[in-house]
């Protein structure tokens, strides 16, 4: 059984970004758009606080 955890679920401009632990994996990031389109790209961060700075400027430079 994988054990994941969840750092943080925030919206910002009508999307919601999560960040999350996993085993193996570190932290990564997702993103929902407002159609329920999941976005993210693979590479894996050190921690929480990287992970979600990238996800953020993701959704800044895409709006």
């Amino acid at each position: 059984m994988t054990t994941t955890k969840i750092h943080s679920v925030v919206c910002i401009h009508s999307r919601v970004l999560a960040v999350f632990y996993t085993p193996g994996k570190c932290w990564q990031f997702r993103i929902v758009s407002p159609d329920g389109t999941v976005f993210g790209n693979y590479p894996i961060y050190y921690n929480a606080e990287a992970a979600a700075k990238a996800g953020r400027d993701s959704i800044y430079q895409n709006r």
